[in-house]
């Protein structure tokens, strides 16, 4: 099988069964950050299977490309690829890859621009809400504490000005550790830049919503980093003391009733904690994340192997 088609059946096959696989397992939940791990290099294998055969086509199809591809390489090389086999589908096959390129860029583009959007509104509020004293910097308060009867916190990034952000209302409501372990939740989503993970998943998702693995990625990420989150907070004041804090936060949001409709992720977080399944073994770990790792490396393979044995 000529090597754009082998490194699409590839993608086609990895975005089939990765999500399948899992979503059916039991261990993610346990081992989040691992998971985000795992689901991160799912996506980069498809991305990659995607880039590579559009590269091999575009090789195939225009003299011009293949003298970039093919620049260093020698001619034994660029003969055992049979390029010149490909056939009249190849031009077509690697503009409907390079589209896909562009509008997963447009897309990206498209979600950052609206985070950065909603950043600023959600600044510009909380200067209203929060007015600079004189002489005080713009973004120079680490922790902001606004006026609001609801609990809540966030963190609010945006470059080197990010900021801590709770109500008076959490304030009221958590004492002591308890308000410590929210702080250190949303100090572990900072830390791990789960915003970026958030923008790239929903980016995705958006873009090819007729795509399962984007939209499992999409939902998994949003769960994991939760949970990745909780996990942060409790391994400095406790699981039971950070459940505690989730419940306190939450309770008058109705994500405790018989039928929550939002945030109903809440009380499983709050079970999790209070009830906590063994975490995996450190070598377990260690080969998850090592399979993890090499999944992007397959395409790679796939597609050096007819110029490696060429060399041989």
């Amino acid at each position: 099988m000529m090597v754009p088609l082998a490194l699409l059946v590839l993608g086609g096959l990895v975005a089939a069964m990765a999500p399948r696989v899992l979503t059916r397992a039991d261990w993610p939940d346990r081992e989040p950050v691992v998971a985000l791990w795992m689901w991160q290099c799912v996506v980069a294998a498809v991305l990659l299977c995607c880039v590579l055969a559009m590269s091999l086509s575009a090789a195939a199809a225009w003299e011009a490309v293949r003298g970039h591809v093919f620049a260093i390489a020698p001619r034994g090389v660029v003969e055992a690829y049979a390029l010149t086999a490909y056939g009249s589908w190849a031009a077509p096959l690697a503009v409907a890859l390079a589209c896909g390129a562009v509008w997963t860029a447009a897309m990206l583009t498209r979600e950052i621009g609206w985070a950065r959007a909603r950043r600023r509104q959600r600044r510009a509020e909380l200067v209203v809400r929060s007015p600079r004293l004189p002489g005080e910097e713009p973004g120079a308060e680490e922790l902001v504490v606004l006026e609001g009867e609801r609990p809540d916190a966030w963190w609010l990034r945006g470059g080197s000005a990010s900021q801590l952000v709770i109500t008076t209302g959490a304030l009221r409501r958590l004492k002591g550790a308890r308000l410590d372990a929210v702080l250190a939740h949303e100090q572990g989503h900072a830390r791990a830049r789960h915003d970026w993970l958030l923008h790239s998943s929903s980016a995705l998702a958006n873009g090819f919503p007729q795509v399962p693995v984007f939209a499992a990625f999409r939902d998994q990420v949003h769960h994991l980093v939760e949970l990745a989150a909780d996990d942060a907070a409790s391994r400095r004041f406790g699981r039971l003391t950070t459940a505690l804090a989730l419940v306190e936060l939450n309770e008058d949001r109705g994500v405790f009733g018989p039928c929550p409709a939002q945030l109903s992720q809440v009380p499983g977080r709050v079970h999790r904690l209070l009830a906590p399944a063994p975490r995996l073994t450190a070598a377990r770990r260690l080969r998850l994340t090592a399979v993890a790792s090499l999944v992007p490396v397959v395409p790679l393979l796939v597609t050096f192997v007819p110029g490696l044995s060429a060399l041989r």
